[in-house]
């Protein structure tokens, strides 16, 4: 069993919290206007809803809210033969507040400790 210092401990813990496939889909500026436009709406709202107020094809929203729901941010929900997709809230929110108390960890105090190589 490998022991890891305080440096490397914390860094894996941060380097955990940071979910790769959030990073990802939240770094498109079109996927970001279709998570506004989820975000706006009360009722889920189908791929041809969100497709109007967006300036993109169909597909390509659809190909959006695939990344955005393979990364926990989207939920879906089929109705008949229509799929409704509405924002994750409690799932986002979640994941961000251990994003937070990750870097918290790493850095109390608002200085780098340990996961920056400053101490060990």
């Amino acid at each position: 069993m490998v022991q890891l210092s305080k440096r490397e401990f914390r860094a894996a813990a941060l380097a955990e919290a940071l979910p790769l496939g959030l990073f990802k889909a939240l770094c498109d500026p079109s996927r970001l206007a279709v998570l506004a436009e989820l975000a706006a709406c009360e009722p889920p709202r189908t791929v041809g809803r969100i497709a109007e107020c967006c300036p993109t094809d169909v597909s390509v929203v659809s190909r959006h809210l695939a990344m955005l729901r393979a990364a926990g941010i989207v939920e879906a929900h089929r109705s008949g033969k229509e799929v409704h997709y509405e924002l994750s809230t409690a799932a986002l929110a979640e994941t961000l507040r251990s994003i937070a108390d990750a870097i918290e960890t790493c850095c109390p105090d608002g200085k780098p400790r340990g996961c920056c190589g400053t101490d060990a």
